[in-house]
């Protein structure tokens, strides 16, 4: 069973945003998609741009450097499948966004 630990507390991360957050060491971008949290790395596989500085439109974040695009659930990248993200499951308790590493 996965060990999930606190990364934000949900009102820090309004619907529609995303937010760089270090859990245990790494560096993360939570995403709040209609009220669904999602985790990824914060590296862009392009150029390594911080992603969570970049846009979210929907599912989808744009790295700021190149804006190069990836879907935040899946990680995958629509122009390059074979470039992805790696994800984090994420689950919510008490309004706070906990999320694995394993």
């Amino acid at each position: 069973m996965a060990d999930f630990v606190l990364a934000s507390a949900v009102s820090e991360l309004p619907a529609g945003s995303c937010r760089e957050v270090t859990v245990d060491g790494r560096k993360l971008v939570l995403y709040n998609v209609a009220g669904r949290i999602y985790a990824t790395s914060n590296s862009c596989p392009h150029r390594g741009g911080p992603l969570g500085q970049g846009i979210l439109e929907g599912c989808t974040v744009f790295c700021p450097r190149h804006a190069w695009a990836f879907d935040v659930v899946t990680g995958v990248c629509p122009d390059d499948p074979n470039l992805r993200l790696t994800t984090y499951p994420v689950k919510v308790e008490a309004g706070q966004v906990l999320v694995s590493l394993e």
